[in-house]
Parts: C-alpha cells; sequence; structure tokens
C-alpha cells in the first residue's frame, strides 16, 4: 500500500499569511490590508509635532499708551466740567471784575538831594481811588491792598490801602498818604527825575480777593491794578501840585501763581 503525503503543519510564513488573509477580506467584501511600514511601527507612539506660537509678551509701551489715554480722557472731562459750571455761573449771576479809577493825586513833597557818595529822595503824595463793584449778586473781599509808585521805571513811593469788603453795587473810595523817606537813587534814576517840570507816573495796586456769591465763598485770587496816563507837576514851595488824572486809566488782571512762576 502506498504511502499518502500530507502538508507539513508547519504554519506558512509571514508574508504568506500576510497575503492570504488580504485575500481573504478582498473575497469577503473589506478593504485589503498589508503590513505595517517600518516608519509607522516606529511613529506609533510618537506625539505629532506641532509648532507652538511665541509667548505673548505685556509690552510697557502699551500700558504708557493706556496711561496716557486715561490722563487725556480725565482732563477733557474735567475741562468740560468745568466750562459747563461757568456757563451756569455766568447765566445766573453775570459776573463783571470790579473797576477802579484814580479819583485825584497830590504830589506834596519832591526832593532830590544829592552828596558825593550816593543821592536820595524824598517824596509825599496823596492819592484818592475809587472802587466800584457793578455786580448785582456778588460782593468781593479785598485783603490790605499793596501801592507803588514808579515814574520811568524808577520806584518813588510805596505804600498800601486797608483792606475792605465790596459790597453789591457799591462804589467806594480809598485814601491815602505814600511817601519814601531817603530812598537811595542812582545816576541813572537822578538824571530821570531831576530836572524836569513834570513827571509821568504809573500806579500798580496789588491784592488778594475772593468772590462771595450766596453763601458760597471761593478761594484767595491775586489781582493787580495798573493806572497809567497819569502826568503831574512838581510843587513849588510849600503848595502842593495836583496830577491830571483826567486821561488816566486803570486795567484790572489777575494773579495766578503757578509754582514759582505767577502770571
Amino acid at each position: 500500500m502506498t504511502d499518502r503525503v500530507y502538508p507539513s503543519a508547519k504554519p506558512a510564513a509571514n508574508g504568506t499569511t500576510t497575503a492570504a488573509a488580504a485575500v481573504s477580506n478582498k473575497a469577503n467584501g473589506g478593504a485589503p490590508t498589508f503590513p505595517a511600514t517600518k516608519a509607522q511601527l516606529y511613529n506609533t507612539t510618537r506625539p505629532l509635532y506641532r509648532p507652538q506660537p511665541p509667548p505673548r509678551r505685556r509690552s510697557g509701551r502699551s500700558c504708557c499708551c493706556r496711561c496716557c489715554l486715561w490722563t487725556t480722557f480725565t482732563i477733557l472731562l474735567i475741562i468740560l466740567l468745568a466750562a459747563i459750571a461757568g456757563a451756569v455761573v455766568w447765566v445766573l449771576y453775570r459776573p463783571h471784575r470790579p473797576s477802579f479809577s484814580v479819583s485825584s493825586f497830590q504830589v506834596s513833597q519832591f526832593n532830590i538831594t544829592s552828596s558825593s557818595q550816593d543821592s536820595q529822595l524824598n517824596s509825599k503824595f496823596n492819592l484818592t481811588v475809587s472802587a466800584r463793584n457793578p455786580n448785582g449778586k456778588i460782593i468781593f473781599l479785598y485783603d490790605p491792598i499793596t501801592v507803588s509808585i514808579t515814574s520811568d521805571g524808577v520806584d518813588i513811593g510805596d505804600g498800601s490801602f486797608p483792606g475792605f469788603v465790596h459790597g453789591k453795587k457799591n462804589t467806594t473810595t480809598l485814601r491815602t498818604v505814600i511817601t519814601s523817606a531817603g530812598q537811595s537813587l542812582d545816576s541813572t534814576a537822578v538824571n530821570s527825575l531831576k530836572n524836569k517840570k513834570s513827571l509821568p507816573l504809573k500806579i500798580k495796586l496789588d491784592t488778594k480777593v475772593k468772590v462771595k456769591i450766596g453763601s458760597l465763598k471761593t478761594t484767595k485770587v491775586g489781582i493787580r491794578v495798573s493806572c497809567d496816563g497819569i502826568k503831574t507837576a512838581l510843587p513849588t514851595g510849600k503848595s502842593a501840585a495836583t496830577a491830571t488824572t483826567s486821561d488816566a486809566k486803570c486795567k484790572v488782571d489777575l494773579r495766578i501763581k503757578i509754582w514759582k512762576w505767577t502770571v
């Protein structure tokens, strides 16, 4: 009897089995499968590389710009509120500046004595000033007023007025005597004042004032009153010389101090 030879029970090689499996899957209607490549085997556990964007840094420039923006906005808001408040006050009270005028000015004494060392001035003036408040709802409260008289830029006398309360629709008359005793003069000042028949004068009044509106009082504000256009003859003997004040004009200016400067 002849012996039969059977196929070996040893499993087929890897490629043969995989190929058969691929053919079997295709016969069953599925997609054929193929062995994994080396790239797939090595990259199965490696994460995909994704480039990260650079970290965002908060620059100081953006913070500075933001700060400048808010500061500008705040300043504009304050200016707007101040403008609105000023408009309301103007509509309700119609405020006007006080006015000043020189009522009379007399020169009682004006002597210049010269020596080998220096020259000295002795002078005496009688000054009368009228202050008028044209407002019907506003009161002015004045501090003591300093007075200075100059001629061609040379100081020839200093004095003061007492402080006072300037009522509504009121005209107040202020009188004072201004003197200069033994004031030293340089050669330029002597040449400017001596041998003149008449002197051009300028009067300055400096003070601080509060404004009262109803029960509300403001802080003190500096003002300066400058009066020009005054001319006077020099006295002869014991009689006083009266200055011409018909052309005198007085101007009132605010004096606001900002740190070290007064504007």
